[in-house]
């Protein structure tokens, strides 16, 4: 069922080539990059993108995205990404996605915590009230999804490790390592048996740090246990953690 939030974005997509796997579903990476998409084209519309906060000094930063798959849509099916502002808590705003398939049923959701930063001083700024005023509009806290909580285990060791390094084209608009790739390269390390036979069922992520053009990147993997998984990328020249993550899923 649609939100019925005045802020709230809908798109409908198809699923492309480009966008799949070897077994013809929208990889991961896919479909959290559809929901970054949908999530640009709101705050546009609402008049809160980057390019609208600038003069202000301020700009949105990810901190946490939890993801949940229920089905990855195929090549060819037509989809439809649901996003909107869901909420604030003292420093925090939050945003919620949904994916649906064409006949209305739930394919994948995900609720993230974000921030605002001063541009200038790159640390934490408090929501301006010109954004407040929208509180009266968000939809009612029942019809969003629980917010992420809790901490991850603390990572341990390296069972698994994949090198990167931030090119030019993994940049964003801020000239930062683009978050869609953050979950990327953390999937990228994990062993060929899970990517080509298991089943994504979610990740939570927490983003910690900035990957600049040339950092030598580390996505490094610990085993959990079965079908679980710690992730985190450590930036080589000063031993900095970029993001840590768990994923779960369904093995054979």
């Amino acid at each position: 069922m649609p939100m019925s939030s005045s802020l709230a974005y809908q798109v409908e997509y198809e699923v492309r080539a480009y966008e799949i796997d070897s077994r013809k579903r929208m990889a991961v990476p896919s479909i959290a990059r559809l929901m970054q998409e949908a999530a640009m084209q709101n705050v546009i519309a609402l008049g809160l993108s980057v390019w609208d906060l600038e003069p202000q000094g301020i700009s949105w930063v990810l901190m946490r995205k939890q993801l949940s798959i229920q089905r990855l849509p195929v090549l060819g099916e037509r989809i439809r990404i649901e996003t909107y502002p869901a909420g604030f808590e003292r420093f925090f705003t939050y945003r919620d996605y949904r994916v649906f398939d064409a006949e209305g049923l739930l394919l994948a959701h995900s609720a993230s915590t974000w921030l605002l930063m001063d541009t200038r001083t790159r640390r934490l700024a408090p929501i301006p009230d010109f954004i407040m005023q929208l509180a009266g509009e968000m939809p009612a806290p029942e019809r969003c999804l629980p917010r992420p909580e809790g901490k991850l285990p603390a990572f341990r060791q390296a069972d698994y490790t994949l090198r990167f390094e931030v090119n030019w084209h993994d940049l964003d608009f801020n000239e930062h390592l683009n978050n869609t790739l953050y979950i990327k390269w953390m999937l990228d390390a994990l062993p060929r048996e899970v990517l080509q036979e298991g089943l994504f069922q979610q990740m939570e992520i927490f983003y910690r740090a900035e990957g600049q053009w040339q950092d030598e990147v580390w996505a490094e993997v610990q085993v959990l246990g079965a079908g679980a998984f710690l992730h985190r990328l450590l930036r080589k020249r000063d031993g900095k953690e970029l993001a840590i993550a768990k994923t779960e899923w369904k093995l054979p």
